[in-house]
Order: structure tokens, then sequence, then C-alpha cells
């Protein structure tokens, strides 16, 4: 089985991957820890110093790399999203995708209180990373929606209750979903 979680950094990928490798039996991989590990570096660093689009590329190559592995739950990155190629790639072969998502106001306090934002989290833009939350989720929702075979908030739930209710819908997934169904509370 492979699993893939997809949504907005913040909303709980990697805590939610960790959380189902003892009911899945899996091993769960972050995709940007796979980029990190693969150039020596953080991704603010990489960006840096040779732009977005050079991470933008390397985060494709892994995506593509991984999900031609072995069965695994995949946390990707909050913008894998936006390239189309990745898109299919996600919908060819990373199903069941699963959204995780949460509120502006949500993301923001979580990215706050994380002591990591700054060093591994860039901004997108001149704007201070919190500050362009909202916008960022508006803007790559349509993304997220076109990949989802599910939607679960996090923002309205612990990370544990998020993990089983994605272990309950996995039980009842068809594997053919062609919009996201929404599983909020």
């Amino acid at each position: 089985m492979r699993l893939t979680l997809i949504g907005y950094r913040g909303c709980g990928k990697s805590t939610v991957a960790a959380l189902l490798v003892p009911r899945l039996g899996i091993p769960a991989v972050d995709a940007d820890d796979v980029v990190e590990q693969r150039v020596g570096t953080s991704i603010a660093a990489l960006i840096a110093d040779r732009g977005e689009p050079a991470f933008r590329d390397l985060e494709s190559e892994v995506l593509a790399q991984l999900l031609a592995g072995p069965p695994l739950i995949l946390a990707t990155g909050g913008g894998v999203v936006l390239r189309e190629a990745n898109r299919l790639l996600l919908r060819d072969r990373g199903r069941p995708v699963i959204w995780l998502d949460a509120a502006a106001d949500v993301v923001r306090a979580r990215l706050a209180a994380d002591p990591m934002t700054a060093v591994r989290r860039p901004g997108l833009s001149a704007a201070d990373p919190l500050a362009e939350v909202a916008d960022t989720l508006t803007a790559r929702e349509p993304h997220y929606r076109a990949c989802a075979d599910v939607r679960f908030d996090t923002g309205a739930e612990p990370a544990g209750r998020i993990a089983e209710r994605i272990i309950d819908w996995l039980a009842e997934w068809n594997g053919s979903s062609a919009t996201p169904s929404e599983h909020s509370s």
C-alpha cells in the first residue's frame, strides 16, 4: 500500500504520517527531509542559494523517485502540487492522496509556535511566512483539490484523531474517487 499526504505547511502531514506507521505497518517518509538530505542543507538555504526553481526541480525528482519505490506513507512538501506534472504523478502513482487542511489562523499559529519555521520554511515572497498563509492557501486550494481523494480538516481535531479517521476512511475507500470527499468535523 502507498498513501500520500498533501497540504500546506503546518497542516500536520509529517505528524499524521508518523502516527499512521504502526497502524499501517509501512514506513513514513517526509519528502522535504529527503530533499534536505540530498543537498546537505535546509530548503530555506537551498532556495536562498539556488532559487525556488532549483528547489522545485529537486522536489519533483524526489517525488517521482519515492512514488516509484516500495510502499510508504509519503508526507509531501506543501508546494508539490504547484507543478502540473507533480499533480498528475500524485493522481497516477500516489493514491490514495489525502489532503490535510486547516484554516489560515490555525496554520499561522502552528507555524509561529514551531521554532523550525524560520530555518526550514522560507517565505514564498518578500512577505513574512506568517503573513502570506491566507493568500497561499487560497491560491493552492484548487491544486490540492485536483489531487486529493479525500480532505481532512486538521484544525478541528488532534493529529491522533485525524490518523484514526484516515484509517476508517481507508477501510471504505474504493480507489475511484473523482473529487475529494470532505471529512471535516
